[in-house]
């Protein structure tokens, strides 16, 4: 065992095994309460600040039949009595864990209890409420035996009657339910309805009146305060309110929260309240429907805490100081407050659910989760001699809860995924007082399922784990209660085998280029270069697709774009080379490139067909004996630069046509379309001989009519002098309408022209152009 550290001390161990600080060595880390919440603990407390310390013992004492306990009350002595139900029951158990059951009821529930200043239990039930006073005398049960001396009920619980207890009927509220019993300075009883929204008070007889009225539905827990003032919680709208001994209300706070669960008071005179569930929600936990089963059918009654699946938003507990300043000590989302109490040094505890956790709360709102029961829900707590007694619902249970820890405890971290098999270095631990620390390792995410045995770590010497090298690590603390050990962080170092990076797919766009990421960016036609899409044969291979990047069209460009993986998270560098047609020999384009891009000038590569490879390493993170590559070729893609060219151009008047022939040539894409242009008029599509455009050389001969070309009456020339003539005829005739006919000179036409231009453009399948003219007489 590990000799107990006297002063808090920082157990750090530098690395200096074989591998050293490479720079592919990384570290796993565990220092933060998030970090520690994903662990499993065991007598192992985990603070809100971030660090592990030994939890206070807890130790069961007594599994009821029953499926829920509700309420609990304790006596001098230490004989605690617990509310209960399903079946309802009210149980005996005294500190040793002897237990019996003492009551019996017919209701479905026994929701409250509260112990009078004469030694008797009083009990309330759900539904159809009423207060039963269980004192000494013969158990009056409806499901007893004829024979009390032979009590089926004690068989077939496996739990003893006590037959010296009887049950009468106290007080009856005439209401369906019965939340929270509280006995005054005066040793008269308070009864928390609902439904109504009543607190009845009862006399030491029995007899009773309405004490307080409220306007909501349900009061639902209550305390009295050192100045004997009421303090009671509601379902409805969150209200806290104070009530003088002469019933008079008032509502000390509005809690954001819909529901009071529980309240509790310091010896400060400090109101501790907690709240469940959204306002705005209309589902309650009160209102929320569990379905028991009864000889009658099934019966539908409210359950608190039952159905916690309707409570949206969690719950929040508040401190109302004695000033009556409100404020938010402590909240959960996914937790429910059913308990408020305090333990031997004053701090608040509060029993949630759904997770069985036992949360102590600082008045600075710091938190430490001190257990998690073998239930789903902490709902009650009571005085017990040397500590608490802690009852528990699904399933009902009764614990001890002491000041100090009993046992070690045992803290095991989450299990850690390095994602590549890896070797294991040393620790760094930063904590103080006795405890141990273990690791083990393996290949599955389950521990359980063929991993390693648990190695102690020499936290003195070399810290060195001794787990064998593997894909996973867990570590686990023991912790040894005489010391007050305290572990506040865990680091491990590991060297994951490296692994080659892998180039899923490589993506080359001709005339099209990238911005330089160190220069503005440029205005233009955008283009998306696509990665990883549906035309890569890895787009439904693996999750590390990359979407699509803009680049801009550009017909002197070649754009390469890559998508590549590397398991190691290594930095990565590229190199491209390029191959042309025909050639066996790949040659370098660039290198050290870091992005997963580049685009270069067209014209460095002739016309042709060219593959591009781009090759990873990460070399950056390894040495050079370390360093892995690997590469992916692009499919092929041709360039071609140089336009086509136009032979032969000709053109013959044949009458009113025009003969016009010429051939068309490229080196190496075929010819893709041409148009000619007469006497600079609009480009017009001349198909060649054969009509289909798909050879490197196409020949081309049509005919165009030259009859009155650039006056015909389409022409603008020609309309112009149309409305010149209207003009004309419109003057000549009013000037004729008052002095006769006027002699009116008309503008002289131009002669039509024997000589035409026509000018002809060729592309290939790039866009590259070539153009000719001729002249004809």
């Amino acid at each position: 065992m590990q000799k107990i550290v006297r002063s808090f001390l920082v157990l750090a161990v530098i690395l200096t095994s074989s591998f050293g600080f490479a720079q592919g060595t990384q570290s796993w880390q565990q220092t933060s309460y998030e970090d520690f919440s994903k662990g499993t603990a065991k007598g192992v407390a985990v603070a809100s600040t971030g660090h592990l310390e030994n939890a206070p013992g807890f130790r069961q004492l007594f599994t009821s039949p029953s499926t829920y306990i509700w309420s609990m009350v304790a006596d001098a002595k230490g004989v605690v009595y617990i509310g209960a139900g399903s079946p309802a029951r009210v149980y005996r158990v005294t500190p040793d864990g002897r237990s019996a059951i003492i009551f019996a009821p017919k209701e479905l529930q026994v929701q409250a209890l509260a112990l009078g200043a004469d030694g008797a239990v009083y009990a309330a039930t759900s539904p159809d409420g009423k207060v039963y006073r269980l004192a000494s005398g013969m158990l009056r049960t409806a499901n007893s035996a004829a024979d009390p001396t032979k009590d089926k009920l004690g068989d077939a619980a496996g739990v003893p009657v006590d037959l010296a207890v009887d049950s009468t009927v106290f007080f009856d509220p005439k209401t369906k339910y019965i939340w929270a019993l509280a006995f005054d300075k005066e040793d008269r009883l308070y009864v928390a309805t609902g439904d109504r929204g009543e607190i009845h008070r009862v006399n030491k007889d029995g007899s009773g009146n309405v004490f307080f009225k409220s306007d909501e539905a349900h009061i639902r827990s209550m305390v009295f305060d050192h100045d004997g003032n009421l303090i009671a919680g509601s379902d409805g709208s969150g209200l806290v309110y104070r009530i003088s001994p002469k019933g008079e209300g008032f509502v000390i706070y509005s809690a954001p929260k819909k529901e009071i669960t529980a309240l509790a008071i310091d010896a400060a005179g400090n109101i501790y309240a907690a709240g469940v569930g959204e306002k705005r929600n209309t589902a309650s936990v009160v209102t929320s429907p569990f379905i028991l089963p009864s000889q009658s059918g099934n019966i539908s009654i409210p359950l608190v805490g039952i159905t916690p699946q309707n409570v949206i938003g969690g719950s929040e507990v508040y401190r109302i100081a004695q000033d009556g300043s409100p404020k938010r000590l402590w909240g959960a989302k996914d937790d429910i407050v059913y308990a408020l109490g305090f333990d031997a040094n004053g701090r608040l505890l509060a029993g949630t659910g759904n997770k069985g956790r036992l949360v102590a709360i600082e008045q600075n709102g710091d938190f430490t989760d001190l257990l998690r029961a073998s239930a789903n829900q902490l709902t009650a707590f009571a005085s017990a001699p040397g500590g608490m007694y802690v009852a528990t619902s699904n399933l009902g249970k009764l614990f001890l809860f002491s000041a100090k820890p009993a046992d070690d405890g045992t803290f095991e971290s989450e299990v850690f995924d390095a994602h590549i098999f890896s070797k294991w270095g040393r620790t760094e631990v930063r904590g103080s007082g006795d405890f141990d620390l273990f690791t083990r390792s393996g290949n599955v995410d389950n521990p359980d399922r063929n991993w390693s045995n648990w190695q102690k770590i020499d936290q003195k010497r070399s810290a060195e784990i001794s787990a064998p090298a593997a894909r996973f690590l867990q570590w686990r603390v023991v912790m040894h209660p005489d010391s007050l050990a305290r572990l506040e962080s865990v680091k491990i170092f590991y060297l994951s085998k490296n692994v080659a990076p892998e180039v899923e797919d490589v993506v080359v766009q001709a005339g099209a280029r990238f911005n330089n990421p160190n220069q503005p960016r440029s205005s233009g036609e955008t283009v998306m270069v696509s990665v990883g899409q549906q035309n890569s044969p890895f787009a439904t291979m693996t999750p590390h697709v990359v979407g699509p990047m803009p680049a801009l069209r550009d017909r002197d460009s070649v754009a390469v774009r890559w998508a590549v993986h590397d398991e190691n998270d290594d930095d990565l560098t590229y190199s491209i080379y390029y191959r042309g047609d025909g050639e066996s020999r790949w040659k370098l384009l660039k290198d050290k490139i870091t992005e997963k891009f580049y685009s270069w000038d067209a014209g460095l590569f002739p016309d042709g067909g060219y593959t591009i490879r781009v090759l990873a390493s990460d070399s950056p993170s390894h040495t050079p004996e370390e360093a892995l590559t690997d590469h992916r070729d692009s499919t092929r893609f041709e360039i071609d630069n140089t336009p086509p060219r136009v032979d032969g151009l000709s053109a013959q008047r044949e009458g009113d046509q025009l003969h016009v022939t010429f051939s068309a040539s490229d080196t190496f894409s075929p010819i893709k379309r041409a148009e000619f242009s007469l006497d600079a008029g609009e480009w017009q599509f001349v198909e060649p001989v054969g009509r289909i455009s798909d050879a490197v050389i196409e020949n081309y001969d049509f005919s165009v009519s030259a009859l009155n070309v650039g006056s015909s009456s389409d022409s603008p020339a020609s309309q112009t002098s149309g409305r010149a003539k209207k003009r004309i005829r419109n003057k000549t005739a009013k000037m004729e309408a008052a002095s006769g006919p006027a002699q009116i000179n008309q503008p002289e036409q131009p002669p039509i022209s024997d000589e035409h231009v026509i000018v002809v453009r060729v592309y290939d399948r790039f866009d590259n152009v070539g153009t000719a003219k001729v002249i004809a007489k």
